[in-house]
């Protein structure tokens, strides 16, 4: 979520005006979902007339605060509700105006007192819910801001003056304009973590503990004639205005004419001169004096501008995580604390994977930039999880005007579709319908990753892991080939690919359990690493984990575009880890920290973004709780990776390689993804009819 300046606003800033979003949050909320609490039966609510900007201070003792800084807005709306249905009343919001101040203190009334030596009391939830109430106020732009809350989540949105937000565990979201912003944020009794989409100051530790990054936008720089703002012309980019100035007025003095009469004495010639130097004198001071009036009133000007457009922004927060210029809140991974890169992060950026590698960056910044140092030049054809090839180029030359692809169809249940013909494809090419001259079923050996999960929320489960990896070895065939990974806080390549069963047992009985998860980053690494020398084959990832990432650089949204832009087909089997059994786990929404709670419920995910893996990259989620499950699994896997279709059909020789090639088949609810076609033996089964 971003603030924009509105269009009128704009004219004559160029192109450096900017928003970006602040967030310091222990985990925090995105404002619609507090805003959609607005209205409900027994919310406060209240309207004062506001001609000019105000100055607004908010003290909320448990509930979530959003402020709304509005141009073109003359009132402060104010509402009030809350999240368990109680009604909300003048005695719990109490409101006061005057000159121009608000003032707003929210506390239910009767809610248990506290200690008055500011000793922290822990409630029980249901306490909590009774005492919460959260509140939303709409005020003018360029209003200053004040918040306090002890819980819950903070935001100040819009083109405010000033603001200022504390918190105890809270969330704490600014989105303000970038044109003329002076920041501080401060972390009282924990170090920073960060995720930023911009390059920030170091972190300078202060005394007793304190953590604060400060600085300004547009950032400053050391230049001969001292500071000025990155993105300003030096004074020899401008032209000298003053300059053509008394160019112009010289230019006008009419040139004196050679005297014709007879030389004046020496006494008259000297007077003469000085004559002519007063009134030198006289026109340089003039033009001096319209200089300096000149510049005292650019000077002017641009203090108002600049007290019109600045934005002064104070964030504390006891423990929490900053997040910097951040569009969507689920691309924020779940783990910002201070950490070495992984192998898994290495082999990411080793890759040239922009999307991915800009994603680790938000995370550690300094981290990736050394270790990328290290790299130097490694500029090279695409890979899998380059996405610098078109997602488009799926054919396989087949002859001067012929062209394959390979074709998985599925169901709606995700279960492939067999017995297919050539008269139930349709091929287009660049929008051209194509003819089909032969479909062939495919049933070539497959490429295929086992990616298994041994964090420590596995543990006491290693055993029913090793299996469950043997097992699948008895279901492959002798040709397919299988690539071993697994994962905790980190990756480890178990095996290359390779169809030697005895080496992928052996090396299947050495692995250890412990550690956090990082399940992304072992999607991400099988996806740029493992997977990289096989763009074009018959490929598959399956997953045995429980789905609850904790530890990753990447985010799940993240992983789920390189996925789909690489076109690797994922298996996920997920066993439940019983932490958080998922219809106990709030929903992220109606918490007092929305996403404090997603993160905190890891496993209420687990199942959505199984489904949502198999979705996107045309594979199927299976949830496991019982073995005899797993081999129904696998033996399904095995099946769906076998079944495809290469289509050969006529091509126009000179269409482009990113023409985009659509096939459609004439069965009802069927899905099908195109991947570039394998080679057909010539001992493949007939063209079909």
């Amino acid at each position: 979520m971003f603030y924009r300046v509105p269009s009128a606003e704009l004219s004559g800033r160029g192109p450096r005006l900017q928003t970006i979003a602040l967030v310091i949050l222990l985990l925090a909320a995105p404002l619609p979902r507090a805003r959609a609490q607005e209205g409900q039966p027994g919310a406060f609510e209240r309207d004062l007339d506001a001609a000019a900007p105000v100055e607004l201070r908010v003290k909320n003792r448990t509930g979530r605060v959003s402020v709304l800084a509005e141009e073109d807005s003359k009132q402060v709306s104010i509402r009030a509700w809350s999240a368990s249905g109680l009604a909300v009343t003048e005695r719990d919001v109490r409101v006061t105006s005057a000159s121009g101040a608000i003032e707003i203190n929210v506390e239910r009334e009767g809610a248990a007192p506290r200690p008055a030596d500011g000793r922290k009391v822990t409630q029980s939830a249901a306490q909590v819910e009774r005492e919460r109430i959260d509140l939303t106020v709409h005020v003018p732009a360029r209003s200053r801001v004040w918040v306090e809350t002890e819980a819950g989540a903070v935001d100040v949105v819009g083109n405010v003056a000033e603001a200022e937000a504390k918190t105890d565990t809270g969330t704490i979201r600014a989105d303000v304009p970038l044109d003329a912003l002076r920041y501080s944020f401060r972390w009282t009794l924990s170090r920073p973590r960060l995720f930023s989409e911009v390059e920030l100051p170091k972190v300078k530790e202060k005394r007793g503990g304190v953590f604060e990054i400060a600085g300004r936008f547009p950032e400053e720089k050391e230049g001969k004639k001292g500071k000025k703002k990155k993105g300003e012309p030096e004074a020899s980019e401008e032209p000298d205005e003053t300059t053509a100035d008394e160019s112009a007025a010289a230019e006008t003095q009419p040139t004196p004419e050679p005297s014709k009469a007879e030389p004046k004495g020496k006494e008259e010639a000297k007077k003469e001169e000085e004559r002519r130097r007063e009134e030198a004198k006289k026109k340089e001071e003039a033009l001096k004096k319209a200089r300096e009036e000149k510049a005292k009133a650019a000077k002017t000007e641009a203090a108002k501008a600049l007290k019109d457009t600045q934005v002064k922004l104070s964030l504390e927060t006891a423990r929490g995580v900053l997040l910097f210029g951040v569009k969507d809140e689920s691309r924020v991974p779940s783990d910002l604390r201070e950490r070495t890169l992984t192998e898994a992060a290495r082999a990411i950026i080793r890759s040239g994977d922009t999307e991915l590698i800009d994603a680790i960056r938000k995370v550690a910044p300094r981290l990736v930039g050394e270790y990328a140092q290290t790299l130097g030049d490694r500029r090279g054809g695409p890979t899998l999880g380059a996405r610098t090839s078109s997602p488009f180029d799926v054919r396989t030359a087949a002859g001067a005007s012929l062209a394959r692809v390979q074709a998985r169809v599925t169901d709606r249940t995700g279960r492939a579709v067999t017995g297919l013909t050539a008269k139930d494809f349709t091929v287009t090419e660049g929008g051209v319908e194509r003819p089909v001259r032969e479909v062939t079923p495919t049933t070539a050996p497959f490429n295929l990753v086992l990616l298994l999960d041994v964090s420590g929320s596995l543990e006491e489960r290693i055993d029913f892991i090793r299996k469950a990896a043997l097992a699948f070895l008895s279901t492959a065939g002798p040709q397919d080939r299988i690539a071993i990974v697994s994962f905790r806080d980190d990756v480890q390549l178990v095996s290359e690919f390779t169809n030697d069963r005895g080496v992928l047992t052996e090396r299947i009985k050495d692995i250890q359990a412990g550690g956090a998860t990082s399940l992304y980053d072992a999607l991400g690494y099988s996806l740029v690493s493992v997977l990289k020398p096989l763009r074009g084959e018959r490929t598959g990832v399956v997953v045995l984990s429980d789905g609850d990432d904790n530890r990753s650089f990447l985010s799940f949204p993240v992983i789920v575009d390189a996925i789909y832009e690489t076109g690797a087909i994922i298996y996920p089997l997920y066993v439940p880890s019983g932490l958080i059994p998922s219809s106990s786990a709030p929903a992220a929404s109606a918490t007092l920290d929305p996403t404090r709670t997603r993160f905190l419920e890891l496993t209420s995910r687990a199942e959505e973004e199984g489904a949502r893996l198999a979705e996107v990259s045309g594979g199927k989620y299976y949830p496991i709780t019982r073995l005899e499950q797993l081999q129904r699994a696998y033996d399904d896997v095995a099946a769906q990776l076998r079944t495809a279709y290469t289509i050969t059909y006529e091509t126009d020789p000179a269409s482009r390689p990113d023409t985009r090639v659509r096939v459609k088949v004439s069965r009802e609810g069927a899905d099908v993804r195109l991947s570039p076609a394998v080679a057909v033996s010539a001992a493949a089964a007939a063209p079909a009819q």
